[in-house]
């Protein structure tokens, strides 16, 4: 999974792919998986980075305590709160909801 030929926003980008319908991971603990722990901010500049790829799901990218920090990068003032609950996630306040829930983490996820 963690091809070395690959630029980090790339591999940024290959396990935003996998995370599932309906669940959210936060920018530390992609970075922690792609064995670049301090690098929490540079998973956040991929994913501004990222509107150009369709198939990216940005939206499902928050930070550690669930706050939509990265909603502004959307268009529309909503619209990432929208993608979220359109897969059930509650948010109130841009701050998930029972996030120990619907957290997916990729580094026991995909070990």
């Amino acid at each position: 999974m963690k091809p070395e030929n690959k630029n980090f926003f790339e591999r940024v980008y290959e396990v935003a792919k996998l995370i599932p319908y309906g669940r959210v991971t936060s920018y530390g603990a992609i970075a922690k998986y792609l064995g670049a722990a301090r690098s929490a901010r540079m998973v956040g500049w991929a994913m501004n980075g990222s509107g150009a790829k369709e198939d990216v799901p940005a939206h499902r990218v928050v930070n550690r305590k669930g706050l939509l920090t990265g909603k502004h990068h959307f268009q529309g003032t909503n619209l990432m709160q929208q993608l979220l609950e359109n897969e059930g996630i509650e948010v109130i306040d841009n701050q998930i909801q029972n996030l120990d829930k619907v957290f997916w983490d990729p580094s026991t996820e995909l070990s």
